[in-house]
């Protein structure tokens, strides 16, 4: 035979391989627009009222102060009697620590915090390495597809008896066989995208025989093969959809990570700056109480003074209980200030500051009291957008459309087809075996059908019908996923309005508490007095003045932490940080941009009557999405 025919044939096979390793089903491209419609039309039904009203509005509350009425010329008297400016930048009050030790103070910053939260908290620091786990099992499913080599060698010495056949005075036969055998296979094997399996195979066989009475030519005898091989599965198993099935679940999986961490990343920032607001909260408090027992202390000196003339032992006993229930207060509030800056030490894990240290994290910044600008609409398609938890559920249904594809796929009979193509040559050594397989003598042709299919066929069915339910499933988590986030966006900005109001509507109070007692003071020394019963009312009056003045300090707290906990509900706290997102390697520290105060962008300071805007959705996820939509 001339040589280009065994080359033909090599090449016949190497292309039907080559072809059927480009085929994909058409089941892709038809799971990716049913997924997109699904994603579509579970945002639109949601967003359809707030679209109709796409305008922006700011957060909006009345002037109270100016309804009591007060002269100007009493408003500094009043700031320097209560308020949060009315107590110095100093370090509260505190006993001593657990170890017996004067308390020991460390300030921090809103914005040193976070960065210390984001690039230390130890949480943080375990979810970074499920990204780099997960892209390690996205290679280790994609090897399945690498080329094998192989190589396979059996040396036997054969030493065997044998019968013999007699027959009258003639024997047939040998009485032992004696060879040895020497047989290599080396080839190189390759699972392709089509489900098919391309195979490369050399084959030497050497024997060597040393029976008494027994020859064979040519002895010893080198047999050389090289068998190129493809299999192919035409109907269950077939195509890239199936064979890659693997390889993109791990991927969705190394995806779902990475929205796992930027979730986590979210969630450590928000804390860390609920946390600190709590701190701040706990600090001025502890301000707040602290003078009001030493108020206390003052008018229990005044009703101890007239214990000869107006005072008897139940208004002195009253006094005391009074001051001490303050003194009680204020001991409650060195804990609660405790416990709170634990708490921000253990999401921080600064090395200067660690929770097993007794020194106090004492907050620098101040609570930021402004106006807000939004649209609900564009709030909702930020989330929609930038969400991690959505951007899970979406891989939820892909990965549910994809063992939906590998199912329907399992439903088909198994009918495989093998090209093979097999030349040998034989001769006494390797090199003349080598001449005489080039010359292509000796060719051998397969070509093989196998088919199998149960009867009924129940297990692909039923496995089938689990996974269409579970892809159910997966899009009704999604609308349920969405519902849930466009819940929280709603209740962070109602808390956003409410507590807008709440800080003029606890000042109000506040002023008029303060406006209370300054007056009362006055009526006090003028006409009143210093008898019991005016004592009495100086008591409740201080601690209304000093209820309201922590009643405004709560809003403050709820106020700043309603805007943290809002721009973590859209999505976007990373960037409210300036904070720029990179997956980060197994081995390599978490990548953090530039970090500048979240209280300064996008909030402006305090006493400022410019509106913070909450941004605008950009182009993404839905508007690429409704874009491509087709009919």
């Amino acid at each position: 035979m001339p040589m280009r025919e065994p080359i033909q044939a090599f090449v016949v096979v190497a292309l039907v391989g080559l072809v059927a390793g480009c085929t994909t089903s058409p089941l892709a491209v038809q799971g990716e627009r049913d997924l997109r419609r699904t994603v579509i039309n579970s945002v639109r039904r949601e967003l359809a009222e707030s679209e109709g009203l796409p305008g922006s509005r700011v957060t909006e509350r009345e002037a109270g102060v100016s309804r009591l009425q007060i002269s100007a010329e009493l408003m500094p008297e009043l700031e320097r009697m209560a308020g949060p400016a009315s107590y110095a930048a100093g370090v509260p009050t505190m006993d001593a620590d657990l170890l017996g030790r004067a308390q020991g103070y460390v300030p921090v910053s809103l914005s040193g915090a976070i960065r210390s939260a984001l690039e230390r908290n130890l949480a943080l620091q375990f979810a970074r390495l499920q990204p780099a786990i997960a892209e390690a099992q996205v290679v280790a499913a994609q090897a399945a597809f690498d080329a094998t080599l192989f190589s396979n060698l059996d040396w036997t010495n054969q030493d065997q008896p044998r019968t013999v056949t007699r027959q009258g005075n003639q024997t047939f036969g040998v009485n032992s066989d004696q060879r040895t055998t020497i047989t290599n296979a080396t080839g190189i094997r390759r699972t392709l995208a089509s489900g098919g399996q391309f195979t490369l195979q050399q084959d030497i066989n050497y024997g060597d025989v040393n029976t008494d009475g027994q020859g064979q030519s040519p002895n010893p005898a080198v047999e050389l093969a090289w068998t190129l091989r493809f299999d192919q599965p035409l109907l269950r198993g077939f195509g890239a959809d199936v064979t890659s099935a693997q390889v993109r679940i791990n991927r969705n999986a190394e995806r779902d990570q990475i929205a796992a961490l930027k979730r986590d990343l979210i969630r450590t920032a928000t804390d860390t700056e609920r946390t600190y607001w709590q701190l701040v909260q706990a600090v001025q408090d502890l301000q707040v109480l602290q003078r009001l027992y030493e108020r206390g202390v003052t008018v229990r000196d005044q009703v101890l003074e007239r214990r000869n003339i107006d005072a008897g032992p139940a208004q002195i006993s009253d006094a005391r209980a009074r001051v001490e229930t303050r003194r009680a207060n204020v001991i409650r509030a060195q804990n609660a200030l405790r416990a709170a800056s634990d708490s921000l030490k253990v999401l921080i894990n600064d090395p200067e500051a660690p929770i097993g240290s007794e020194v106090l994290l004492l907050p620098v910044d101040r609570p930021v009291d402004a106006p807000v600008s939004f649209s609900l609409v564009d709030a909702l398609t930020t989330a929609v957008q930038n969400r991690p938890e959505l951007q899970q559920a979406i891989l939820s249904i892909d990965n549910t459309s994809i063992r939906q594809e590998v199912a329907d796929n399992a439903r088909l009979p198994r009918l495989d087809i093998r090209f093979q193509t097999r030349i040998s040559g034989q001769q006494n050594d390797l090199g003349e075996a080598y001449e005489d397989a080039s010359d292509g003598a000796f060719i051998d042709y397969l070509i093989g059908l196998q088919f199998e299919q149960p009867i009924g066929n129940r297990q692909a069915e039923a496995t089938y019908r689990q996974r269409r339910h579970e892809r159910k499933q997966a899009t009704i988590a999604y609308a349920n996923a969405v519902q849930t986030v466009f819940q929280e966006v709603k209740r962070t900005l109602r808390l956003i309005v409410t507590n807008h109001q709440l800080i003029e509507q606890t000042r109000v109070s506040r002023y008029a508490e303060t406006e209370n007692l300054r007056a009362f003071e006055i009526e006090k020394q003028i006409l009143r007095g210093s008898d019991v019963q005016t004592l009495d009312l100086e008591f409740r009056r201080q601690e209304s003045l000093a209820q309201a003045e922590r009643d405004e300090i709560q809003a403050l707290a709820d106020f700043n932490i309603a805007v943290a906990q809002f721009y973590a509900a859209i999505g976007t706290a990373l960037e409210r940080n300036n904070v720029e997102f990179r997956v980060p390697s197994a081995d390599a520290p978490l990548e953090l941009g530039g970090l500048s105060d979240p209280m300064r962008n996008p909030v402006v300071p305090a006493g400022t009557k410019e509106p913070v805007t909450v941004p605008k959705a950009t182009p993404g996820v839905i508007e690429r999405m409704r874009q491509r939509r087709g009919p």
